[in-house]
C-alpha cells in the first residue's frame, strides 16, 4: 500500500523540515557519537569476552520467545478488541495499554510480587516443578513480555480493522467455517499489521532494562551487562558493548521491519 501524499507549499514543507530535522539530529547524534568514540580493536575487544556474548545471545533468545508469546496470546485478543462489542471493553483496552504507562521498575517490583520466590505464581509452580522464574531465562521473558505485549496487542487490532469484514461474511456465506475465514483470510489480510506488532515487541524486548535487573539480575542481559560494566569499569568496556549490541539490535531490527513492510530503506513503507 502506497502512502498518500499531499503537495505542500515550499515555506511549509521548509519549515516542517527544519523542525523535524532537529528531532532526527536529537536521535542520531548520541548514536554517531557512541560510535565516533568506538575503534576497531575496541569492538573485537569486548566481542572476545565470553559473558559479553552470552548476555548477547541471551537478550536475542529471550526477546524472540517473547515475541512468541505476544503473538500466540496477543492476536487473539487484538481480534476480540477489533471486531467484538462487550461489556467493559474500555476496560480491556486500558489494561491492555497499562503496561506503556508504568515505569518499568515499578514493573519489575510488582512482577516480583507474582513471579518472585514467594510470588503467588513463582511460589506455586517453584514448589510443583521445580521451576522459578528468579535467575533464569523464564524470569527475563516474564519481564520483557509485561512491558512489550501491548505492542503486538495494538498494532494486530489496527491490522484486523483495516479488513473489511465483508470479505469475512462472504467466505462464511460460502461455506467455510469460523476457523478457516480466520486462518486462510483474516490472518493472511492482517499480516502486515502482525509482524509489525512483533516487529515492536522483539525491539522493545531487547532493550529492557529495568523490570529485568529488578526481576532476575542474573543471567545478565545485554543491558544489565552494560550497566554491569559501567559500575566496575566506567566508559570504556561499557561504551564498547553498548555500541556492538546496538549494532546487533539494529541489524535484526531493519530486517524484521523489512520482512513486515517489504521494504524500509530508501522509500519508506510500501
Amino acid at each position: 500500500m502506497r502512502t498518500k501524499t499531499l503537495t505542500l507549499s515550499r515555506g511549509l514543507l521548509l519549515t516542517f523540515w527544519l523542525i523535524g530535522g532537529l528531532l532526527l539530529a536529537f536521535i542520531l547524534l548520541p548514536l554517531l557519537q557512541l560510535y565516533a568514540t568506538q575503534t576497531p580493536a575496541s569492538l573485537v575487544h569486548i566481542a572476545a569476552m565470553e559473558e559479553v556474548r552470552d548476555a548477547i545471545w541471551l537478550s536475542l533468545v529471550a526477546a524472540f520467545v517473547t515475541a512468541i508469546f505476544a503473538g500466540l496470546f496477543g492476536v487473539p485478543l487484538a481480534y476480540l478488541l477489533a471486531r467484538t462489542t462487550f461489556p467493559g471493553k474500555a476496560l480491556v483496552e486500558v489494561i491492555v495499554d497499562l503496561p506503556l504507562a508504568v515505569p518499568h521498575t515499578v514493573a519489575g517490583i510488582a512482577l516480583l510480587f507474582v513471579f518472585g520466590r514467594t510470588g503467588i505464581v513463582g511460589a506455586s509452580i517453584n514448589a510443583l516443578t521445580g521451576f522459578q522464574f528468579w535467575g533464569t531465562i523464564g524470569g527475563v521473558i516474564v519481564a520483557m513480555l509485561f512491558v512489550s505485549a501491548p505492542y503486538t496487542v495494538n498494532a494486530a487490532r489496527v491490522g484486523f480493522e483495516s479488513i473489511d469484514p465483508r470479505l469475512e461474511k462472504v467466505a462464511r456465506t460460502l461455506g467455510a467455517n469460523p476457523w478457516s475465514v480466520f486462518r486462510r483470510i483474516t490472518l493472511p489480510l492482517a499480516r502486515r499489521g502482525i509482524l509489525t506488532g512483533l516487529t515492536l515487541t522483539y525491539a522493545r524486548s531487547i532493550s529492557e532494562f529495568g523490570a529485568v535487573i529488578i526481576l532476575t539480575y542474573y543471567p545478565m542481559t545485554a543491558p544489565v551487562k552494560i550497566y554491569d560494566l559501567f559500575l566496575q569499569f566506567g566508559l570504556g568496556d561499557s561504551s564498547a558493548m553498548a555500541a556492538l549490541y546496538l549494532l546487533v539490535a539494529l541489524s535484526l531490527f531493519i530486517l524484521f521491519r523489512h520482512l513486515a513492510y517489504g521494504r524500509v530503506i530508501p522509500g519508506g513503507r510500501q
